[in-house]
């Protein structure tokens, strides 16, 4: 389901874009695509470090929308490529995929584990 193109945009520079819901309504937050891991069960993990509201809100509503891009990947119309992520998350501070992330990036404390349940080209 993680198509080829989504794991190219991921060596590249780029922002990630990660939106959620809350009680108090909608959250976004930043990270980088170079922090994105990608499991053999395509899970997308990604390293939590400050990110309080965001897990308050998926303990709320575990449903998330991902967007990110590079703009040295083609595209559908050229230079750029993006892509829209739907999914559902959780936080995670052990496990097999807080290990990995913890390995790469020892300033995390916590994963954010997404299971994607739809992943869009939006450029």
């Amino acid at each position: 389901m993680i198509p080829e193109k989504l794991t190219e945009i991921l060596k590249h520079d780029g922002v990630v874009a990660i939106a959620t819901l809350g009680q108090d309504g909608p959250h976004m937050v930043n990270t980088w695509n170079s922090y994105i891991r990608i499991t053999d069960a395509e899970r997308i993990l990604i390293p939590v470090g400050y990110m309080q509201l965001t897990e308050a809100n998926i303990a709320f509503n575990n449903q998330v929308l991902i967007t990110l891009g590079s703009r040295k990947v083609a595209g559908n119309m050229g230079p750029g490529a993006g892509f829209l992520i739907k999914g559902t998350a959780s936080i995670e501070t052990s496990g097999a995929d807080f290990d990995v992330i913890k390995a790469k990036f020892a300033w995390a404390r916590a994963v954010m584990a997404v299971t994607a349940s739809s992943i869009e080209q939006t450029l």
